[in-house]
């Protein structure tokens, strides 16, 4: 992958630590452009560190690191769409005005869009943000996230502590909104089991480094599912 024009996101040699943790070291990846990604590894491995740093929440120590063709910034993020582990929202806020919020404030914001996933999801906009269950919540910003039409989607561990209905539901959701958009899409997850069939590309990350990195279907080819090749590098 040596076009740039085929390469979403490309990191060479980049570290970043942490006072005296290294979180990311001589990491080296390079992503495709209109792909469904995995990030997958065992906590502490560096993903939502390197996450952070290709929304430009990060910077890397050392190394370079480019995110559809550009160094990664605030700027550049506008079209990013970014779901993070969890949202702050003022009590009175119902899912109205997170509509409301995400029209005027989200570049590439498609409400019609937005409420349809919300029946998929099982939302409605009179619920009050405050006081949902995580299972909801995670189904709202997903809803939110899924509803722009940006380059990029990045996904932190958006079925971390999620029940398994809302998971069915936000799978289900992914793949309908991924067949009609050309996106690059990165998804860290420890579900792989459930979203595995989601994938095109996988980058198995350990210590802060990619361990392993290529085309889904050659690894099932050559090494069995993503949850064997998940055992086999940190059984």
């Amino acid at each position: 992958m040596n076009d740039t024009a085929n390469v979403a996101i490309r990191a060479e040699d980049v570290c970043k630590s942490y006072g005296s943790r290294q979180a990311i070291r001589n990491l080296n990846m390079a992503v495709p452009a209109h792909s469904v990604t995995a990030i997958l590894g065992p906590n502490g491995a560096g993903k939502s560190t390197l996450m952070r740093m290709i929304t430009g929440m990060e910077t890397p120590d050392t190394g370079t690191f480019s995110v559809l063709g550009r160094k990664p910034s605030w700027e550049l993020n506008r079209w990013i769409a970014y779901l993070p582990d969890r949202a702050q929202w003022y009590s009175h806020h119902m899912v109205e005005h997170a509509l409301e919020w995400a029209r005027t404030l989200q570049p590439g914001f498609n409400e019609m869009r937005a409420r349809d996933l919300m029946v998929t999801l099982d939302l409605d906009a009179s619920m009050k943000v405050e006081g949902m269950s995580k299972g909801e919540e995670a189904r709202l910003m997903l809803a939110l996230c899924l509803a722009r039409d940006v380059p990029l989607l990045v996904l932190d561990e958006p079925f971390s502590g999620i029940d398994m209905i809302s998971r069915e539901r936000i799978v289900a959701a992914l793949i309908d909104s991924f067949s009609e958009r050309e996106q690059t899409v990165l998804i860290s997850t420890h579900e792989i089991a459930e979203t595995e069939s989601l994938f095109d590309y996988a980058v198995f990350v350990d210590k802060g480094v990619a361990v392993l990195a290529g085309d889904v279907e050659r690894m099932r080819a050559e090494r069995g599912s993503l949850q064997q090749v998940y055992r086999q590098l940190y059984g």
